[in-house]
């Protein structure tokens, strides 16, 4: 694991770029909560005392106090966050890459010619060192067999049952229960002051939205992620939509704004991200004019999560926090502003 830490740097980002590559209770809609500029006083409860936090909350209220200089009018009150290292965790891999890892041990008896192929034999065996050996073409053909080639509808039940039953290899936690209780305190405090908020993620769209609505209150149709080509074709004399193994959008450094304008159509009023994966996104949403919020989180904390930035072969962060504070960004240190990290977590 080690091994694979280190050096997974691009072709991990490349297999995150490809694309598919305590929660709300369920059926509620938060985004139709009405707007409000009362801030209570327990606002982000799994937030510690300090600037980051103050800065958020402030910026809420200023932002929606009724006839006051920075009042954002609830119709532009948009927030996106990054997902991978953002709202959930990223470490040792990009859960989206474990996703397709185990699609292809799932897949193997299909397809015997895998168990002398590479890069298959390399997943089937658990020989990490054999499918890097491969490079970015082989990490390419796992995506493309793991992602592709199922209707919309199948690889939404495809996904469905992997997030419901798989496990982290460290924490034992199923990965949709490693979502940061912070950052679900800010959107929950987000929608009850009448913003609308967005993923705006390097992961695939498809991966994502079969359950995001379940784990963090955000529908569907407000999640913008790489995506692959999809061609409608029926089948069986049914119609349906095929996903083909073309990319059509990699929704990361500058093409998250293309995403942002292409979905939402509206540049946002706030941006959370935690990687030089996200400097586009908070730039394009930090220079409009107006009231901005620009937040990186950064991930300092060894013992609850992970500690890294610089040299990390995931979730770089370099510009970020070289730029950040001259543009005004907050940095928010995980380790010293975050009382808890996952939810129900002692």
């Amino acid at each position: 694991m080690k091994h694979m830490q280190l050096s997974l740097v691009a072709p991990l980002t490349l297999c995150c770029l490809l694309a598919s590559c305590a929660a709300p209770p369920e059926g509620t809609r938060p985004e139709a909560a009405p707007a409000s500029s009362a801030i209570p006083a327990d606002a982000l409860p799994s937030w510690n005392e300090g600037a980051a936090r103050q800065a958020i909350v402030d910026f809420v209220a200023r932002t929606t106090q009724q006839g006051g200089p920075d009042f954002v009018p609830p119709a532009e009150r948009i927030a996106v966050f990054d997902n991978d290292g953002t709202l959930w965790s990223e470490q040792p891999m990009y859960f989206q890459l474990a996703f397709a890892l185990d699609r292809i041990k799932a897949l193997a008896p299909e397809h015997p010619e895998w168990k002398t192929t590479q890069p298959f034999k390399g997943v089937i065996d658990g020989d990490i060192k054999a499918v890097l050996a491969t490079g970015q073409g082989g990490l390419m053909q796992i995506l493309a067999a793991s992602h592709a080639n199922t209707t919309t509808e199948e690889f939404e039940q495809i996904v469905t049952a992997w997030i419901a039953s798989a496990r982290h290899p460290g924490s034992k936690r199923r990965y949709d229960e490693m979502v940061y209780q912070p950052m679900l305190d800010v959107l929950t405090h987000l929608r009850a002051n009448g913003y609308k908020t967005f993923i705006v993620s390097g992961g695939g769209v498809e991966f994502m939205r079969p359950w995001v609505e379940r784990v963090y209150g955000i529908p569907p149709e407000q999640v913008v992620g790489s995506r692959i080509k999809v061609k409608y074709e029926p089948r069986n004399g049914a119609p349906a939509l095929l996903r083909l193994p073309e990319i059509d959008l990699i929704d990361d450094k500058a093409g998250k704004p293309v995403g942002i304008h292409q979905v939402i159509g509206r540049r946002p009023t706030i941006a959370f991200g935690n990687s030089d994966g996200d400097f586009e996104m908070l730039e394009w949403t930090t220079s409009a004019k107006g009231p901005r919020l620009g937040v990186i989180v950064h991930h300092t904390d060894a013992e609850r999560e992970w500690a890294y930035d610089r040299d990390s072969h995931i979730g770089q962060l370099v510009r970020g926090l070289d730029e950040g504070p001259k543009r005004g960004w907050v940095i928010v240190d995980m380790k010293s502003d975050w009382n808890v990290i996952y939810p129900s977590q002692p």
